[in-house]
């Protein structure tokens, strides 16, 4: 008899570890670590996960206690070291084991079962996934020697169609109506024959000009060195790790080529993950123009039957090289020999839904697993990573630096000028253009090439601000300023996506709904009012292009917007953070900062980083061609470290007191970091909680060395989606179990009915 251990889908801390059932020989080798399965529990069914299989039955336990496994409902999508790793991400996570597991499952797969009659199987339900099959009709031989009747015209334009070869049944009926009954009629003449394929929901070609991967002439000596660093992680199989810290331009994309290439010559596969949707196509481009049909693609702008056609590739082993955003990680990949981190600092990389996973933090333990090396990319690592490969080892694996200075070729880093813009307006500047933002876009008209302009703010205006009393409109559901989008002209609220027309804020009129004044007026910068200004300023022929959440909405528009970018002559992209990174277009020449300060003064000891990071990125996409580059910076706070770090290309103008005010502090990466919010509709139960938590890690943890909770207190956010928000913050030393002891406080308190709470281990979003 063998035994499973199954993680049932119940999404609750009181229910710690897997569960004992006896697996019938009936079930046969579909019951398998990964399979989905219904078992019972507790006087009902529930569905379950396999992680692990034996043949010796539970310690302590009598066989006859054992209950048996009752079906298995979808086939494996996972093997024991994806297993170990769900299991490692519940404790390090503190989240209840099936949420670690549900990353690992088939696109689409969901809890609930059905069945169609009382006697038949329960199946699981899935969201339009699952493989797809195609009807294919082709010419038999027959076909020469058959001559349909003078009334079955249709039987007669369905040879005429099929005669140039085998066409889909659907493509045939979307030319001939009625097609697919008249080749039903031919099959049974045997005239025609028809077969079922599988169908892709596939990936869309992309026509940008950097999506292809020429292989250069020879490599610089720092990918040299990269990639004989990354051979050796490889050959330790012990989960090494090595930061490929190369300035932007550098050829790091290279260096996964190649590195791949090893790989896959060794009989492996590699992940490779990126930060952005929008990087997604010019990265598949250059990957598929290397590596052919050996890339599958997986990200969360597919629809759930494109990527369950991914996913499957992967698992049938089809695809070895599997490229995406976050989630790519846990792709059913069988032998990883590399796994990629491009941009690694990025936050984006981090969950913000349950599991509350860092995808670096996984990817160090999957390449523990599976005995692959990890590569970490970017012009700006992150602190934790730099501070990792200073001590030289974390967790047990090797960390390597390998520093890439320069650029291959003849391409240099592009000058920067910081503007300083409040001079600018005592000078009489009111433009949100500084003078010599205007005089580097005339250059770039004049020349004929491009330019990106960054604003990390989508719409029209910060707000609107009553000019009589002050007021701001706000969300009257969310603790946040409503946004104004001018093209709309709504105010919306960024937080719970709800918008009002202007002249039906807060009633049927424009008045301010404090004072009842007339006068209100837009402040502040957004990507509408730039894309604006920049077509009264430019001449005729400059196409300008904005690309924000706004624009971006509909499946595909990333790639459009950036194809139309690509193939104009003279050309000027407005964008947000999604414009930042990883983009290369040769003619880019300029870039310009609109305003430098916008996540400079936030409550987060992350601002500065976020910003130095953000700053050098985007001033990466000028001159990589052969044309020398120019960065533009508009600031209010010239002085700061970060401005001058970017401005002269040397980080450790930054890094020196970012460091040691991190240090004294006690924040990341010298000590852990966690993030408890409590909410619910009643601010009395929301305080109640937030406080028994507070008090019960304070309990756990007194006097031991480096801990500290601060809070409860209000969240930056203090209310958003009609939900009173509070939280906890929790510091712990940088080698402790901050996710054991978080996940035993949160199951030792009493939740009331309606009150919610997220534990966020090593936290990034702290409003």
């Amino acid at each position: 008899m063998r035994y499973a251990s199954v993680a049932l889908d119940i999404p609750t801390r009181a229910l710690e570890g897997t569960f004992d059932y006896a697996a019938p020989a009936a079930l046969g080798p579909a019951l398998a670590v990964g399979a989905t399965v219904l078992v019972p529990f507790s006087h009902r069914a529930a569905v379950g996960y396999v992680m692990a299989v034996s043949d010796e039955p539970p310690a302590n336990v009598s066989a006859q206690q054992i209950l048996p496994v009752a079906q298995v409902l979808a086939a494996p999508a996972f093997d024991d070291a994806s297993a170990r790793v769900a299991s490692w991400m519940a404790r390090a996570y503190a989240c209840p084991l099936c949420d670690a597991v549900r990353p690992f499952l088939a696109p689409g797969q969901k809890v609930k079962v059905t069945r169609p009659s009382p006697d038949a199987p329960w199946e699981l339900v899935s969201e339009k996934a699952g493989p797809r099959d195609a009807r294919w009709a082709s010419l038999t031989p027959e076909a020469n020697d058959f001559t349909p009747t003078r009334a079955a015209s249709r039987q007669r334009a369905v040879i005429a169609a099929l005669a140039a070869g085998p066409q889909r049944v659907s493509e045939l009926s979307a030319t001939i109506p009625g097609a697919a009954s008249a080749v039903g009629a031919l099959a049974k003449r045997g005239v025609v024959a028809v077969a079922t394929r599988r169908e892709l929901r596939g990936i869309e070609s992309t026509s940008l000009s950097s999506a292809a991967a020429p292989r250069p002439a020879r490599l610089t000596d720092g990918q040299v060195e990269a990639l004989a660093a990354i051979g050796r992680a490889r050959a330790a199989a012990f989960g090494d790790v090595v930061l490929v810290d190369g300035v932007t331009g550098s050829g790091k994309t290279e260096v996964y080529l190649a590195a791949i290439e090893r790989a896959l010559a060794d009989g492996q596969g590699a992940l490779v993950l990126v930060p952005e949707i929008s990087l997604t196509a010019q990265t598949v481009g250059r990957f598929r123009s290397r590596f052919g049909e050996e890339v599958a693609v997986l990200h969360s702008r597919l629809s759930v039957g494109e990527r369950f056609d991914q996913w499957d590739l992967v698992r049938q082993g089809r695809a070895h090289v599997v490229v995406g955003a976050r989630s790519a990680l846990f792709a059913p990949l069988a032998s990883p020999g590399l796994i990629i981190i491009d941009e690694e600092h990025e936050g984006s990389y981090k969950q913000d839904k349950s599991p509350r996973y860092h995808a670096r933090e996984v990817a160090a333990r999957m390449a523990a697993e599976r005995g692959c090396a990890l590569v970490l990319g970017s012009a700006t690592p992150s602190l934790e990573s730099l501070e990792r490969c200073r001590e030289g080892r974390f967790s047990g694996a090797a960390w390597t630096r390998v520093k890439m200075p320069e650029r291959p070729g003849t391409a240099a880093l592009p000058q920067v000028t910081v503007v300083d813009m409040a001079e600018q307006f005592r000078g009489g500047g009111r433009s949100i253009f500084s003078a010599p933002l205007v005089r580097a876009l005339e250059g770039v008209v004049e020349r004929r090439e491009k330019a990106v302009l960054l604003l990390n703010r989508r719409g029209f205006a910060n707000f609107l601000m009553c000019r009589e009393c002050g007021c701001v409109p706000e969300c009257p559901h969310c603790s946040t300023a409503l946004t104004y989008h001018e093209r709309t002209h709504a105010l919306v609220c960024h937080t719970c996506a709800r918008s009002w027309p202007v002249a039906a804020y807060p009633d049927p009129s424009t008045r301010c709904p404090n004072c009842g004044s007339r006068y209100l007026a837009a402040f502040g910068v957004g990507t509408q009012r730039v894309e604006d200004e920049l077509g009264m300023l430019l001449p005729e022929g400059v196409e300008v292009i904005r690309m924000d959440a706004d624009t971006t909405r509909s499946k595909g528009a990333h790639q459009r917007l950036l194809e139309r970018f690509d193939a104009a002559e003279c050309a000027v992209l407005v964008g947000t953070q999604m414009i930042a990174k990883g983009l290369d277009f040769p003619e880019v020449t300029l870039v310009g900062v609109i305003n430098a300060d916008t996540m400079l003064k936030l409550p987060d000891f992350r601002a500065a980083e976020r910003t130095y990071d953000l700053l050098e990125q985007v001033a990466g996409r000028a001159g990589r061609g052969a044309r020398a580059g120019e960065v533009v910076i508009q600031t209010y706070w010239a002085t700061h470290p970060a401005m001058r770090a970017v401005a002269t290309h040397d980080r450790a103008t930054f890094l020196a007191p970012e460091l040691a005010e991190r240090a004294e502090a006690g924040y990341p990466p010298f000590a852990r970091l966690a993030n408890v919010v409590v909410w619910g509709r009643r601010e009395a139960m929301v305080r109640e909680v937030s406080a028994a938590f507070a008090d019960a890690v304070r309990a756990r943890t007194e006097g031991l060395a480096g801990w500290e909770v601060l809070g409860p207190a209000d969240c930056v956010k203090a209310r958003a989606k009609d939900q009173v928000r509070r939280h906890v913050m929790v510091k712990a030393p940088a080698d402790a179990d901050l996710g054991g002891v978080l996940r035993g406080c949160a199951a030792s308190i009493r939740r009331p009915v309606g009150s919610n709470m997220a534990v966020d281990i090593d936290a990034y979003d702290l409003m």
